[in-house]
């Protein structure tokens, strides 16, 4: 059965009030997918379907909902309902919500919170937006040096179920500092007598409750973990941070450098859900910037208006010119802007960079500049000053587009700008205000002068 018979099935139940087949269908989907469900329901029916669910699917459910379904549940439903809510879901999953509510509906949901939980989720709110704190869960599986593999097993039996993961176990000193960690699997195919500090690794790769998310999904990604320990600043253990939550992050901060890249400001909602003033003021402080940049461009070309006189087939060739830089500048840019964020390109690496884009950059503009050569001659019927000049222009075009979209966003991380504020549109208007002045400048030696 398809997702559209699905739907169908549970519009079905849902219309004719057969609740208890309903809530048997329900149960039988992934949490993700009732939260998707419920996208398309109204007020009082997502209402109806959310109090048919058990409190502890409801919870995860909740947690996968989008930020408006969130306050329109909050908004409806008792205070009771609210606490016990709250109570269900994991702590970060709790923070997240909290931090995209309104303040008067974050202090009504505190304020029906048990008073430890409620204690906990202040803490949470404390530590700067987008910062390991923000992100990390306090409920992960902790084990001390004097346990073996069946005390270990027998603490996971008893508080799993209430744990964010347990694939992988932390060991503690008396102090609460993390000393090493445990993968599960590591305890499954040993006897029970044996002491944990056996199976312990105690190469311990950490992140701190400060450092920003970006730094901790790069070292997730970086060691390939499942889970990350998060410490204070005395390197005691204060919670950890999950796959699924780096994902998210990871997701985030893409779509952060896209927008940017595309010369956006980000957005903080979806885009269904943003205002038309709130999408075109995104988009029109560079619209505004790359116009007003562009007048360079324009300053070249009535510079050397007497040179365009000559021949139309000079003014015919500057798109083309301009559109090839940008590109080429373009390609340069995004592959520096990966390569930043995976860490594999640095600015102390900007002269190799540089070096290789050039030699790139040669080999591509003898292909593109022979067969623009080409077609001039046979399709244009130019002479060969006029093609030499113009695919010549080209090559040069095209090795120096290459060279500034390398080593722009390296220069914008040294001076701690964002590399994707370097990315097309920037680049772009350099590329074609240099492209211009470097064919008029040859077009003027070569063809006046002739």
């Amino acid at each position: 059965m398809n997702w559209e018979q699905i739907e169908e099935k549970l519009d079905q139940l849902l219309s004719q009030g057969r609740h208890g087949q309903l809530r048997g269908a329900l149960m039988m989907l992934n949490p993700v997918d009732i939260a998707g469900y419920m996208k398309k329901l109204d007020r009082e029916r997502l209402l109806l379907l959310f109090r048919i669910l058990p409190k502890d699917v409801s919870a995860d459910v909740f947690s996968y909902m989008d930020t408006d379904q969130r306050q329109m549940l909050v908004e409806s439903i008792a205070d009771a309902e609210i606490s016990a809510l709250i109570d269900e879901m994991f702590v970060d999953d709790a923070v997240d919500f909290l931090e995209e509510l309104p303040a008067n509906a974050v202090k009504r949901v505190l304020q029906n919170t048990e008073p430890k939980t409620r204690a906990i989720i202040n803490q949470f709110l404390k530590y700067p937006e987008n910062s390991a704190g923000s992100l990390m869960t306090i409920e992960y599986c902790e084990v001390n040096q004097d346990m073996n593999v069946r005390d270990a097993l027998l603490s996971i039996k008893q508080t799993g179920v209430d744990k964010e993961t347990v694939y992988t176990l932390y060991m503690l000193d008396s102090q609460r500092h993390l000393i090493g960690s445990i993968p599960l699997h590591k305890m499954l195919v040993v006897p029970e007598e044996t002491p944990l500090v056996k199976l312990m690794d105690p190469g311990i790769i950490s992140v701190s409750t400060v450092d920003d998310q970006e730094v901790v999904a790069d070292t997730v990604r970086k060691y390939h973990l499942l889970s990350i320990p998060v410490v204070d600043g005395e390197g005691r253990m204060v919670g950890i941070i999950t796959s699924d939550d780096i994902m998210d992050v990871i997701e985030e901060e893409n779509t952060e450098d896209f927008e940017k890249m595309s010369g956006l400001a980000p957005a903080e909602e979806p885009y269904f859900k943003s205002r038309l003033f709130t999408l075109a003021g995104n988009r029109l402080p560079w619209l505004m910037i790359l116009m007003l940049t562009s007048i360079i461009s324009g300053a070249i070309i009535s510079r050397f208006e007497d040179v365009l006189a000559v021949n139309i087939l000079l003014s015919a060739s500057i798109p083309m010119l301009m559109d090839t830089g940008g590109n080429c500048g373009q390609q340069a840019s995004t592959l520096m802007i990966r390569g930043i964020a995976l860490g594999e390109v640095r600015f102390t690496d900007i002269f190799r960079v540089l070096w290789t884009e050039f030699r790139v950059g040669l080999m591509i503009g003898v292909v593109l500049s022979a067969v623009t050569f080409a077609r001039l001659l046979l399709l244009n019927q130019a002479s060969l000053i006029m093609a030499g000049v113009i695919s010549f222009s080209l090559f040069a075009t095209v090795v120096i587009a290459k060279s500034i979209g390398c080593v722009l966003p390296l220069l914008a991380q040294r001076i701690k700008l964002d590399p994707a504020l370097a990315a097309a549109p920037l680049i772009t208007t350099l590329v074609d205000a240099t492209s211009l002045f470097v064919f008029f400048t040859i077009a003027s030696r070569f063809i006046l002068n002739a």
